[in-house]
């Protein structure tokens, strides 16, 4: 075994690196990290997730490519609502919404670009 620090990033294809830029720190407080015409990198505050945006193809932008959605955890459930308004005000669309269990609120949204996201609470 290897020892690393997890996950380091996720690159998504995109029509327009600022409008995803813009609808992933709109909603999570992310920050611009790195920013060139064709590519913009962002953080998530406090952890140092990065999310790359890289200008793609038809064939690529909003494609699975065997990965289904990628997740945001909730700080407080209490925030479930903040969040689907959140979505919709910066562009995106709640798919679908509801509980695990008692307590523990999800819901899946489409970005811009057609990426599924899970922003839930455990």
């Amino acid at each position: 075994m290897i020892k690393t620090y997890g996950l380091t990033h996720i690159a998504l294809a995109v029509h327009d690196v600022e409008r995803s830029s813009h609808f992933y720190c709109q909603i999570f407080g992310a920050v611009e990290t790195y920013h060139k015409e064709d590519f913009i990198q962002i953080e998530t505050p406090g952890h140092h997730d990065v999310i790359v945006f890289q200008t793609g193809t038809e064939e690529e932008i909003g494609k699975a490519g065997g990965i289904l959605h990628f997740g945001f955890r909730l700080v407080d459930p209490a925030d479930i609502d903040a969040a689907a308004r959140a979505v919709e005000e910066a562009g995106g669309t709640v798919r679908s919404r509801g509980e695990f269990a008692p307590g523990v609120p999800y819901l899946y949204a489409s970005d811009p670009d057609g990426y599924e996201v899970e922003i839930w609470y455990e």
